[in-house]
């Protein structure tokens, strides 16, 4: 547990934010759970936001609940984006680039989690993997151009489960043709997602491209529909206990994490924000614990190559443009 936290004791809290008009952000998975909650908090404060969700119709019923309870005004709208197809990625981005100017942020919420049997994406990819990881970091690489040019900022959401598992990066079969396990499968995706952000970051400093700030926080143990929506029976039953418990907080207060990588200036890069409290699953929002093993050299720069050729996109980092 954190010992101090740069925002006091009650840490970081919506009640911080100002006006974030003439402000958009881009949040993936924003129909329901924490990213839904992320999106009321910025309607709130009069930004834009944009949906860029897989289901059309629990989209429609998430922009009707917003403008319910904010007002016909509020700025939502929706691009269908499936991040288990890099045909669909590729598809949202294009729309995204043909009507959307300027990105403040981009917020890469939506996951998939503990998925009871091995499955493989459309693109042959173990299915956590290629939703979690593989479907972000060709979205961001196709969306750089524009969030640099605003100034914007990249926020992945990532999960304690990082620091389960394995801990690394299981080169020799990372897409699980053997010894398949959800928990094992689902804490390498999260290890992914954090370890593309940590390079983002190398990447950018070497190259001098430093208007675009990446961040990564995670929700805590926050009652979200992830674990109902693909785990296991057991999965579910468990889950469910556990959120008769003090240590499962709203999905309101899940999302403050990633609102705050969204919006707070002087944060830290090299780091990772989320509750503080007991077992850093609950609490009051900050700078948490971060493993070393998370920011491995070499493992993520090999992740970064193996990422690049499975999704068939070329990050140009080189130097400014």
């Amino acid at each position: 547990m954190s010992t101090s936290n740069l925002f006091g004791p009650k840490g970081w809290t919506p009640d911080r934010l100002a006006s974030l008009a003439s402000r958009t952000f881009l949040i993936t998975g924003a129909n329901s759970g924490t990213g839904f909650e992320a999106a009321r908090i910025l309607l709130s404060k009069g930004a834009s936001v944009v949906m860029l969700n897989r289901n059309p119709e629990k989209s429609a019923a998430a922009i009707a609940e917003l403008k319910a309870e904010l007002g016909e005004t509020a700025d939502v709208r929706f691009v269908r984006t499936d991040l288990a197809s890099l045909g669909s990625v590729r598809e949202a981005a294009a729309e995204v680039l043909e009507t959307v100017p300027q990105i403040d942020a981009l917020l890469c919420n939506a996951a998939i989690a503990q998925v009871p049997e091995r499955r493989l994406t459309v693109d042959g990819f173990e299915s956590q993997l290629g939703t979690n990881h593989y479907g972000h970091f060709l979205l961001c690489g196709l969306l750089f151009d524009r969030i640099e040019a605003s100034g914007g900022r990249v926020v992945v959401v990532a999960s304690l489960g990082y620091n389960m598992g394995l801990k690394t990066i299981r080169f020799d079969d990372i897409d699980w043709d053997e010894g398949y396990s959800p928990n094992t499968a689902y804490s390498q995706s999260k290890l992914a997602q954090m370890m593309f952000a940590y390079q983002l970051q190398d990447r950018l400093a070497a190259a001098g491209r430093t208007s675009v700030e990446v961040y990564v926080c995670h929700p805590g143990s926050s009652a979200t529909s992830l674990i109902t929506t693909s785990g296991s029976r057991v999965m579910r039953a468990i889950w469910w206990l556990m959120t008769k418990t003090p240590m499962v907080q709203t999905a309101e207060r899940g999302s403050w994490p990633e609102v705050m990588c969204a919006t707070e200036d002087d944060l830290e890069q090299r780091a990772l924000y989320g509750p503080t409290g007991r077992m850093e699953f609950v609490g009051p929002v900050g700078k948490g614990t971060l493993h070393p093993h998370a920011y491995d050299k070499p493992v993520m720069e090999r992740l970064w190559d193996v990422s690049e050729s499975a999704v068939e996109y070329e990050w140009n980092l080189l130097a400014e443009q």
